[in-house]
């Protein structure tokens, strides 16, 4: 099995490859397969195009700096427990989890609007 790793987590890809199989069942598996997945690409292509319509390079620069922003207050949340020289409160962890969480978040649907983008789901309009 492969894995891939995104930024925050493994997803393992399960696919079945026959191994033994005859040349003549594996083209029509193939085949099989091929229709499967595009089904899948006219369902994101259409599902996906509906909820998220009128993409354009200035969506993606807001998201980015969303992002970016996040990330900065998780930093300088865990950089201020820091300052103090005690060990953190509950609340304090509770906070900078928060922070971690949102930058995390952000971060994910960033790269997942990206990818969508990068497979033909969605299209952006130039700028």
């Amino acid at each position: 099995m492969s894995t891939i790793q995104t930024s925050s987590y493994r997803r393992q890809r399960d696919h079945f490859e026959p191994q033994d199989a005859d040349p003549q069942e594996q083209r029509r598996l193939r085949g099989l397969l091929e229709q499967i997945d595009y089904s899948a690409f006219v369902a994101n292509r259409e599902v996906v195009g509906h909820m998220l319509p009128g993409l354009d390079p200035a969506v993606f620069q807001r998201l980015a700096v969303q992002t970016a922003t996040a990330r900065g207050k998780w930093v300088s949340e865990a950089l201020r427990q820091c300052d103090s020289g005690a060990p953190s409160t509950p609340d304090q962890i509770a906070r900078l989890t928060s922070a971690r969480t949102a930058y995390e978040e952000l971060a994910e649907a960033y790269e997942g609007l990206r990818r969508m983008v990068e497979r033909g789901y969605l299209p952006v309009k130039s700028a």
